[in-house]
């Protein structure tokens, strides 16, 4: 079979690795792909641009006999790639539009999680700047202010201070730094706790849950700095005991897949819950995506013992019911490497020296996420630039490895 998947980042090496390893695949295309990418055995980058109705993909799929589209990032999900695709009667994986907007409107989100009693934090939502001011001096800090729409993971600010957060609601409302995703904003009670990653598979009835994951969105070391994308995650989450991974599945995602089903939008594809396990042991949904996180994705799959081109035909198809996958006991981590200055302003063009001579293996990959070919060099293309993954009996020798091989 062949696959064409849609993305760019590490994300998106670490799917187009998986899919390589299948027997049943003789094929993978990604598009844009990267320099990484381009390295792995049956896959091939091709340049096709993600706008208007995906024209131009969706005959590419065609010309090249492309049996399963696999989108990996929220933008092409959120302007409705997957109702294109299906449109045409194309076989495709992920959400619609309107259930993507989990992710796509912070604002859709929270009244879809009020709506269906599944446990968050309360918020208020403002349009301009005096009242959410007002608002935020009845609060005591620390303060969360969200921007409601797509904002590349940056657009949530943590406040220690009244003036901190005056800057926020200002920069997101008057100076527009988000554009129209800030044009509105989410005010939110803070939710004090350990933060974990829970992803399912889902075909709209099925809900078939993958490992505990955690990320680590802050820049620097000791959670310290600005959000940034992801500069790190493991699986499994040691905060998720047994216990708790049945209640997030009967308070979370089944009652999230339930209700988009009632709602008459069957959410299909992969449904990532970010979550506070608060203070009092209980769970409570800071965000859900609408698609694999990155880089949780990259340890996921490293976990992955089953063949995932079986899982994705089975999302698309609607029949998740007849498979179960298999996860690897061995622990897995993720250590990004990202250019200086991220997630400020960062030059691009970077030649990357060592990547040949680091020792790769099917449980320790360098995935690359910023990087392109430039006069047969790879350089830097973005603030996120690799992920190096390893995966161990033992978490510390899983970690030990991975920095060893960042050198």
């Amino acid at each position: 079979m062949k696959v064409l998947v849609i993305g760019s980042g590490g994300r998106e090496h670490a799917i187009v690795w998986k899919f390589a390893q299948s027997e049943h695949v003789e094929k993978v295309y990604c598009a844009p792909g990267n320099a990484g990418i381009n390295r792995v055995a049956k896959a091939e980058c091709v340049n096709l641009p993600l706008k208007g109705d995906f024209a131009e993909v969706r005959n590419f799929v065609k010309e090249n006999g492309i049996d399963l589209t696999f989108v990996g990032p929220e933008d092409p999900l959120v302007n409705g790639i997957v109702d294109a695709f299906e449109a045409d009667g194309l076989r495709v994986f992920g959400p619609s539009r309107e259930a993507a907007q989990l992710e796509g409107s912070k604002i859709y989100c929270k009244d879809f999680m009020f709506e269906a009693g599944i446990p968050t934090a309360a918020a208020q939502y403002f349009t301009e700047a005096a009242p959410a001011l007002d608002f935020l001096k009845t609060l005591t800090a620390p303060y969360v202010i969200k921007a409601f729409g797509l904002a590349a993971g940056k657009g949530v600010t943590v406040a220690r201070s009244f003036e901190e957060a005056e800057v926020a609601v200002r920069e997101s409302l008057e100076q527009k730094i988000f554009g129209e995703a800030g044009s509105k904003i989410l005010i939110e009670e803070f939710l004090d706790g350990e933060e974990a990653s829970i992803l399912a598979f889902t075909d709209g009835v099925t809900v078939l849950p993958m490992p505990t994951a955690q990320d680590h969105k802050a820049a620097y070391d000791g959670d310290l700095g600005p959000n940034t994308g992801g500069m790190g995650a493991y699986s499994p989450a040691p905060v998720v005991t047994p216990a708790l991974e049945k209640e997030i599945f009967d308070t979370v995602l089944k009652p999230a897949v339930d209700g988009m089903r009632k709602r008459g939008v069957p959410y299909k594809g992969v449904l990532y819950a970010g979550l506070m396990i608060c203070k009092d042991g209980r769970p409570r949904v800071v965000e859900f995506n609408c698609r694999f996180g990155d880089p949780e994705t990259q340890p996921l799959l490293m976990r992955l013992e089953s063949d995932l081109l079986d899982i994705a035909l089975a999302v698309a198809d609607g029949n998740l019911h007849t498979v179960m996958p298999v996860w690897k006991t061995d622990p897995s981590v993720c250590v990004v490497l990202a250019s200086g200055g991220y997630p400020g302003a960062y030059e691009k063009g970077k030649e990357i020296s060592g990547l040949d001579d680091v020792s790769e293996d099917n449980n320790a990959v360098v995935f690359h996420a910023g990087t392109t070919l430039k006069d047969g060099k790879v350089v830097t293309s973005g603030g996120r630039v690799l992920g190096v993954t390893v995966s161990a009996p033992e978490l510390k020798d899983a970690i030990a490895r991975a920095y060893e091989m960042c050198g």
